[in-house]
């Protein structure tokens, strides 16, 4: 039985990537509801009546034993509903990486990118203030950052362009760390350490969605026994020629180094 991971769009590839890394021998399926793309500007009613209808679809008509909800809007909506209506499956949701990133040095100052959306949410208002007591925690929004992944468009100017007009305040200032607080931001991770310079760490929470995930299904007994590679199956609600360019996205995405 396959692993599912699900995603607004291609964001999620990144938390794939990992997972991959950390369970080379178990199937996936990746789904991206791309037709629906971008979650952070529908309702919470909206977000999370299309994540619970994906995710039945994965784990009742496609039989996966495990769901990475791998959005941070899709998580926040209806990771809590989810594992109410499947207990027995492991399902693990996104979290920023803000607690590694408070932790790594004495009183630092973490920049944490985000969707405007989540920056907003009351989930990600919690992690920071659980944390804030260690050093500085400045949340910043990214509006349209995730698109430019989703078209593809990683290393262009005009991807510089917006990282050099959003971090220039930064650039200049004493930030120690940065959480990349959407699946999408891991794929411009160099960029954004370009312009901030090298003595910036970047942390995401894809690691550590994968090794939470691997723990899930040890501890029920469904990890597979096949010393063989694993397999990924690449799906999206978009439909014809859309359909077709954005799984070959997907594939090119999942073949970067990151």
């Amino acid at each position: 039985m396959p692993i599912a991971v699900f995603d607004s769009g291609v964001g999620g590839i990144s938390v794939l990537k990992n997972l991959v890394e950390v369970m080379p021998h178990e199937d996936f399926i990746y789904y991206g509801d791309s037709a629906n793309a971008p979650y952070g500007t529908k309702t919470l009613e909206q977000v999370r009546a299309l994540t619970l209808e994906h995710a039945r679809q994965l784990l009742e008509e496609q039989h996966a034993k495990g769901l990475v909800v791998a959005c941070n809007t899709a998580t926040s909506a209806a990771v809590r509903i989810l594992r109410e209506k499947y207990p027995d499956i492991p399902i693990v949701g996104i979290e920023p990486a803000v607690k590694p990133a408070m932790l790594f040095m004495k009183n630092p100052t973490v920049l944490v990118m985000a969707t405007p959306m989540t920056i907003r949410e009351e989930k990600l208002k919690k992690l920071m203030d659980r944390y804030k007591s260690l050093g500085k925690i400045i949340p910043l929004p990214c509006p349209g950052l995730m698109n430019f992944v989703e078209r593809g468009d990683l290393y262009g100017d005009d991807v510089r362009q917006y990282l050099e007009e959003l971090l220039y305040s930064y650039s200049h200032d004493e930030i120690d760390a940065v959480v990349l607080g959407c699946t999408h931001y891991p794929f411009v991770r160099r960029m954004i350490q370009d312009v901030l310079g090298d003595k910036v760490r970047v942390f995401d929470g894809g690691n550590g969605t994968a090794r939470e995930m691997k723990r899930r299904l040890k501890e029920k007994n469904l990890l597979t026994e096949s010393m063989e590679a694993g397999t990924v199956d690449f799906q999206n609600s978009l439909t014809g020629e859309q359909h077709e360019a954005k799984i070959q996205l997907c594939k090119q995405l999942f073949n970067k180094e990151i």
